[in-house]
């Protein structure tokens, strides 16, 4: 049964809230809607990194912004044109979220085939991740202002023709440049696929729609490291990177046709900010290249010295401009709250933790364990099945008990499933040392991560919840950026080491040791700066169904559904 309220006229349509903002409107004791981002992960979110509350669109205010519509705008769940968005959507994440955790799997054969040390191998990861965290914040503005539609499609098709570019690299540095082109692209459709669900899909459907999208796309981040491995041995790792190209067709001729163009006419008045656009993303670059760099051409090498200096001055500046500015594209003053800033540092932690070992495990498992491809993209199955059961599940319970004690308990729980990886040797024997470690590993992660991305957005201001949720994914990317790059160098793994089974292994060792430091630190964060909010009375209201979904590389995005909203 089908929410009873009517829909809004065909002739218009509110535009959604502001990009950053949330709509404030209020009826009576319904729960507020949070809008978050997803990731690409990806990520993985009460939100985009986190838990967003979705609740049936009003129709807005004069002062917020509308639209005009054509008539068949507003889609309804269940029917052919509203399949289609879905279909698009899914497609679209999943065309990132897979790229983003097929390519780990895939990196032992492009070394071998140009001959690349440790350092080629952090740049094809890194090179990615750099641009995606650095135009992430702004794509969301960027389809606000000019059509969401239009900034997803424009992401497919650049995703798209990077990703040929990948497929006929002809040495690392093409490979590695073509990368961070995937990466401008992944950041353009990313936030794409939620914006066009929750404009396209009217009142009582809304809800449905992002649960399916969410549930099909767990499903692809379970089903993509398998089907990866299976193309790397079938054919070659330039396989991966070729077949976007058909999707993206099939994605754009689906968008085409069926997904009805949205925007938010506020957002033609609002100023860009960049300065903030500039500065980020080339601080971010500076000390990524120094850190990369600095074992391969010592830590004194001028270059590397003032790649470090110069990235770390590039995000002071970008701080002081964000302080300054009138119209920040990250308003500083969401980190005067504790709850926040100390739920973004667990994030960093957590997530780097995570980042370092899904970038070491799957080059671990093939040359020194001997694994397939296939072989080592399955092993890590059992870590997003985890996720997918039992994420809503912790989420429900962290919302009765807090979030403090899955905080804490959490991160120490996948910094011990880490140490288990210690114990992967040539032996490699999945049941006894990779098994056992994963499953500990995932358990950890799937009480730590519901709670964690609830807890920023519920300490947010209810004016800045979109883009709490941008930071937090932000930030997950970022952790995963910086451990690629710190974690090698710290456990002696440099050069051509990763060819030698005996030296990576003991580098591996280290690594998933200070890894799971990482995760026991992100624990003890939770135990001193994590505060339970306190239960106030409030009027009975229906209670609230959870939708999971996973992703490997930021926080997933979870939505709660209010009970009226239930077909």
């Amino acid at each position: 049964m089908h929410d009873a309220r009517p829909a809004p006229p065909p002739e218009q349509e509110y535009a959604g809230p502001e990009h950053g903002q949330a709509d404030d409107n209020r009826a009576g004791d319904q729960p507020s809607a949070r809008k978050a981002l997803a990731p690409g992960g990806v990520a993985l979110s009460s939100g985009p990194s986190g838990a967003t509350v979705e609740r049936p669109a009003r129709r807005a205010p004069e002062s917020r912004g509308r639209r005009m519509a054509e008539p068949d705008t507003v889609i309804r769940y269940g029917t052919a044109r509203g399949r289609w968005v879905i279909l698009a959507t899914v497609l679209g994440s999943s065309m990132a979220l897979l790229d983003a955790t097929v390519v780990g799997i895939a990196l032992p054969a492009m070394g071998r085939d140009f001959d690349a040390g440790m350092d080629g191998l952090q740049w094809v990861v890194n090179g990615y991740t750099l641009t995606l965290a650095g135009f992430l914040l702004q794509a969301g503005a960027l389809a606000d202002r000019y059509g969401r539609r239009k900034v997803f499609l424009i992401g497919v098709v650049w995703f798209a023709l990077a990703s040929l570019l990948c497929a006929v690299a002809w040495n690392a540095e093409s490979l590695i440049g073509a990368r961070a082109l995937q990466g401008v692209g992944a950041a353009l459709l990313t936030p794409g696929s939620l914006a066009i669900l929750q404009a396209s899909f009217g009142p009582g459907d809304r809800a449905k729609a992002i649960g399916a999208w969410s549930g099909l796309g767990g499903v692809a981040a379970a089903a993509g490291p398998f089907i990866g491995g299976y193309l790397i041995d079938l054919v070659s790792w330039r396989l991966i990177f070729a077949i976007n190209l058909p999707m993206a067709v099939a994605i754009v001729v689906v968008a085409l046709r069926h997904v009805p163009e949205s925007r938010d006419p506020a957002a033609a008045t609002r100023k860009a900010d960049g300065a903030g656009a500039f500065l980020a993303p080339l601080g971010l670059a500076g000390l990524t290249y120094g850190l990369i760099e600095g074992p391969a051409r010592g830590w004194g090498a001028p270059l590397v010295v003032a790649c470090l200096v110069g990235g770390l001055a590039l995000l002071a500046a970008f701080v002081l401009v964000e302080l300054r500015t009138s119209h920040p594209m990250l308003p500083m003053g969401v980190f005067r709250s504790v709850q926040f800033s100390a739920a973004n540092f667990v994030t960093l932690l957590v997530y780097g933790a995570l980042g370092g070992a899904l970038f070491l495990l799957p080059i671990a498992l093939q040359q020194v364990s001997g694994y397939s491809p296939i072989q080592a993209g399955t092993a890590l199955l059992p870590f997003t099945v985890l996720m997918l059961l039992l994420s809503a599940r912790m989420g429900a319970l962290a919302a009765r008990i807090g979030p403090r004690l899955p905080m804490t308990i959490g991160p120490i729980i996948a910094g011990a499933g880490l140490a288990l990886l210690a114990r992967i040797d040539t032996d490699g024997d999945y049941l006894t040392q990779v098994l056992p470690a994963v499953l500990v590993f995932g358990f950890g992660m799937t009480i730590t991560v519901a709670p964690l991305t609830s807890t920023v957005l519920d300490a947010a201001p209810a004016s800045l919840v979109g883009i709490a949720s941008a930071v937090n994914n932000d930030v997950a990317r970022a952790g995963g950026l910086l451990a690629v790059a710190i974690l090698p160098p710290a456990a002696g793994i440099a050069g051509d080491t990763y060819l030698d089974a005996a030296r990576f292994s003991s580098g591996f060792h280290t690594a998933v040791l200070l890894a799971a430091a990482a995760a026991v630190l992100g624990g003890v964060v939770s135990a001193f700066g994590i505060r339970n909010p306190e239960r106030v009375p409030e009027p009975a209201r229906p209670a609230e169904r959870q939708h999971s979904h996973c992703a490997l590389d930021g926080p997933p995005l979870r939505t709660r559904e209010p009970a009226e909203l239930r077909a």
